[in-house]
């Protein structure tokens, strides 16, 4: 049998021109280097049986397919020759290989026949001179791979240290992608790239994608080991005041929760989700991310004023004091208001008691320049009817989260200014004055003029979703006022629910 021969530094070897094929599924063997491998199979076995009883040398070949059998057609370009360095029988009929690496080989002609397969090949040399590109990538790769071996600690120091004494830039690429852990099909690319320059721009890029991979789960054990080391500090602190018999603030958190809520009073729905968030914030550590989330919308829920009212006055002789006492002139928008507050006393008494909101009132809508007292004019309502006054400013909106409110999944989640002013109010039916409402804008996060039609519709505004309370609140009982400066920018159907009142500038006698 004709040989060719590998030169080593360590001496010669050499390797027979026919070779029986070994291929494998998960790993690639690279010259100089060590693998240990598990074979199976009665041809496979009967191969390395020959190989180990001759020149203990095969074929070693990666190929993703290689448990279903041998397929020439799924072979890559490149192999390695490689030498039995030890083999041991396992009870199942297989055997335990030891290889060590000598050359890049490539087939160059399948045999026919035997019981196994079987190849002549070709020794791919390694270029003999290096390029000062070459040196340049091979120091890059040195200190791309002193990183790697840094963060990982699955592999050894030593490691870099070989690596900083390895003088032949493609031994060290070989070596690199041997110990770093690349996808098999990552190392075949750099077994078939005989280019030196080539493979070592293949290694590094290979090891800046590991070194970003290894700083990310560093990060993340570090953001563990902190949680973990908050909580046994904080189960240290709750052992550390039952022994001295301090009250467990957590405990009373939860006992004061748990009485605001029996005292709130809610409504079926909002109570059920109060208990259920309440018995949620039971079960959580205090140092869970969710804790201080569950613990917000708990105060908020409670906070409303679900069943809290201000009973109206509906004296229409005092409604008009205080309006000629808060305003000059304004005759004909005083008479409006006067009979819009005398209807609303009309529904009261047909509904058997001083609540306006059986009802089914207009928006009232002051339309005028800046500075007529439009604002002024709802406070004044207020003050006649003896209610809670909110002023919600809506110039400049775009989103239309700032009305309906935030889903509690986002980061410093809030309700909308709605349910924000009722909190404010404390009373569920206060004079809401909508301010600016001709200001809206439209922006990609949806439109808040549609989040006001179903607000100041009667018939669906009883039902108001807050996304971030995520039930049901009666808005059936708000006196609803708004102001405009102008009217062209009001989308119709808003309009629609309006009544508009007009009120004049200043005259320059004024």
């Amino acid at each position: 049998m004709s040989r060719q021969e590998l030169h080593f530094a360590t001496g010669e070897v050499e390797i027979p021109e026919t070779l029986p094929i070994l291929s494998i599924p998960n790993a690639v063997l690279f010259p100089g280097m060590i693998l240990p491998i598990a074979v199976r199979g009665e041809e496979s076995v009967q191969l390395v049986d020959d190989a180990a009883l001759g020149n203990r040398m095969l074929g070693l070949f990666w190929s993703e397919r290689a448990d279903q059998g041998f397929d020439p057609t799924s072979l890559p370009n490149t192999g390695t020759v490689a030498q039995i360095v030890r083999l041991v029988r396992t009870p199942d009929g297989g055997v335990q290989l030891l290889l060590q690496g000598l050359a890049r080989i490539r087939i160059l002609q399948l045999l026919a026949g035997g019981s196994y397969p079987q190849a002549r090949v070709q020794v791919l040399q390694e270029p003999e001179e290096v390029s000062s590109d070459a040196e340049g990538l091979a120091r890059s790769a040195r200190a791309a791979f002193e990183q790697v071996v840094r963060l990982n600690p699955a592999l050894p120091d030593e490691l870099a240290v070989a690596a900083a004494n390895i003088p032949r830039p493609g031994v060290l690429a070989d070596l690199i992608a041997a110990n770093t852990n690349l996808q098999p099909s990552d190392q075949q690319a750099v077994l078939d790239a005989l280019d030196l320059e080539q493979r070592l721009r293949l290694v590094i890029g290979f090891l800046e994608r590991e070194r970003e991979l290894l700083l990310i789960a560093e990060r993340t054990r570090e953001d563990v080991a902190k949680s973990q080391r908050e909580y046994v500090l904080r189960q240290q602190l709750e052992t550390i005041k039952r022994e001295l018999g301090e009250t467990d603030e957590r405990a009373a958190e939860i006992a004061e929760l748990r009485q605001r809520l029996e005292e709130a009073n809610l409504p079926e729905e909002p109570r059920r989700e109060a208990e259920r968030e309440l018995q949620r914030l039971e079960r959580m550590p205090p140092g869970a991310p969710d804790y201080t989330v569950a613990r917000t919308y708990l105060d908020w829920i409670l906070s409303l004023p679900w069943n809290t009212a201000t009973p109206d006055n509906l004296d229409l002789e005092h409604a008009r004091a205080v309006l000629d006492e808060d305003h000059y002139d304004l005759e004909k928008i005083k008479d409006r208001i006067i009979e819009y507050l005398a209807v609303r006393k009309l529904h009261a008494e047909r509904a058997g008691a001083q609540s306006a909101s059986t009802g089914r009132s207009p928006i009232l809508c002051f339309v005028g320049p800046p500075g007529v007292g439009k604002t002024s004019l709802g406070q004044s309502i207020a003050r006649a009817l003896e209610r809670k006054f909110v002023r919600v400013a809506l110039g400049g909106i775009r989103d239309e989260a700032e009305i309906r409110g935030h889903r509690r999944t986002y980061i410093g989640a809030l309700p909308g200014r709605i349910i924000q002013g009722l909190s404010r109010a404390g009373s569920h039916n206060p004079v809401m004055m909508l301010d600016e409402i001709d200001k809206l804008g439209v922006g990609f996060q949806g439109d808040p003029a549609a989040a006001l039609l179903e607000l100041l519709d009667p018939a669906q505004n009883n039902t108001f979703v807050d996304r971030y309370l995520d039930v049901p609140f009666d808005m059936s009982r708000v006196l609803f006022l708004c102001t405009a400066n102008q009217l062209d920018t009001i989308p119709g159907p808003l309009l629609d629910r309006m009544e508009l009142l007009q009120l004049a500038g200043y005259t320059e006698e004024e």
